[in-house]
């Protein structure tokens, strides 16, 4: 991103993602900051945190373009997940009805893309998601806890092998191995959901492996990794987690950190490259 807008609109999902943005846009110098919040799905936080939110249902697309187009933001930035189970109980307005009907699949890279094309068209540029967030990224190496041994090292090169064969055909970002073995994959569920699926098969000592896929998008759908996934990791007795480098949002990163060396985890980032990782 270059120089920073005066005025702002963030397209607020659940979880504390669009918190850290809005907190870190302000303190960029955003002199106003605008935001969509969802009902059941946004902190509540965000109104102490935006100048003005408008609150919707999700599936509200024309109401959500008329509140972006009158609050003549040049920009806006999508932060935060909504639950998965709304991709099916959502009741669409005929706007958002046109959009889905348009697509041949619906995933974040088809369905975000599409409203993408639709603020393009009222003149509004959909910025990336990790933009006023560059500090949350990580470099390669070791992040928190311990050095990862030489079996998990293994283990973190074979599930990013296979995390961006499979994140490659819009089915997740993450993967958990143990020995070489595929514990779970990525899909509906969500992270949380998969570790947890991990650790009742394999026990202690999974690795697991987050990355963006293949060509990501960096506007929508950025991998993120906060104290949610951390409990899961604690709660599975994770050996190790792997983030790619560059390209994973860590929120709070001082707690994640200590977090790491309390429960004994290798946190590391890797680069991730076409022909394998580096480490360091």
């Amino acid at each position: 991103m270059n120089a920073t807008p005066e005025k702002l609109g963030l397209i607020a999902g659940r979880g504390a993602y669009p918190l850290l943005l809005a907190d870190s846009a302000k303190k960029q110098g955003v002199r106003h900051l605008f935001a969509i919040a969802f009902r059941g799905e946004t902190a509540r936080g965000i109104g102490r945190l935006a100048d003005s939110v408008v609150w919707l249902r999700v599936g509200q697309l024309q109401a959500m373009l008329d509140a972006i187009r009158d609050s003549a933001v040049p920009g806006v930035v999508m932060a935060g997940q909504i639950a998965p189970r709304n991709l099916f109980s959502v009741r669409p307005d005929a706007r958002m009805l046109g959009l889905l009907r348009r697509l041949d699949r619906w995933n974040a890279h088809t369905i975000f893309g599409a409203i993408g094309d639709e603020l393009r068209a009222i003149g509004v540029e959909l910025l990336p998601a990790s933009s006023f967030m560059e500090a949350a990224m990580p470099a390669p190496g070791t992040i928190g806890g311990r050095e990862p041994t030489e079996g998990e090292l293994a283990d973190i090169r074979f599930g990013i092998e296979v995390a961006r064969s499979v994140s490659a055909l819009e089915i997740g970002q993450t993967v958990v191995v143990k020995q070489g073995v595929v514990l779970a994959v990525e899909a509906f569920e969500g992270t949380d959901e998969t570790l947890l699926r991990a650790g009742r098969l394999g026990g202690p000592g999974a690795v697991a492996v987050k990355v963006a896929k293949r060509g990501h998008d960096m506007r929508f759908d950025i991998p993120v990794v906060g104290e949610r996934t951390f409990r899961m990791l604690r709660r599975i007795r994770a050996g190790a987690l792997a983030v790619e480098a560059g390209r994973t949002i860590l929120l709070e990163r001082e707690k994640l950190v200590k977090t790491a060396g309390r429960i004994g985890l290798a946190f590391v980032a890797t680069r991730v490259e076409h022909d394998g990782i580096e480490k360091g």
